[in-house]
């Protein structure tokens, strides 16, 4: 999944928990278990969706001891509250 076209990315955030990943992240790096009980999602529920989001590079993981952080590719990142898909961009609100 290296060329991820518009229509992907926007198929990839066409769906609750990947996106409330995404609002989550743009406070900051977040751990599995934080983002388990924000969301109220399984731990294997929420792997795929952090794999799905891994792919796609919108999420980047990073271990920091025992503990693995996911945070918001730079890439994707503008500030707080938008995200560049390079074909648009994704304002929360």
């Amino acid at each position: 999944m290296d060329q991820v076209t518009c229509v992907d990315k926007l198929k990839i955030l066409a769906d609750t928990t990947r996106l409330g990943v995404l609002q989550k992240l743009q406070f900051g790096p977040q751990s599995v278990g934080a983002l388990m009980t924000a969301l109220d999602v399984e731990q294997t529920l929420l792997s795929h969706h952090l794999r799905v989001l891994r792919q796609a590079k919108f999420v980047i993981a990073e271990r920091n001891g025992k503990q693995v952080l996911y945070r918001l590719s730079p890439d994707v990142l503008i500030e707080r509250n938008s995200l560049n898909l390079d074909c648009c961009v994704l304002s929360f609100r």
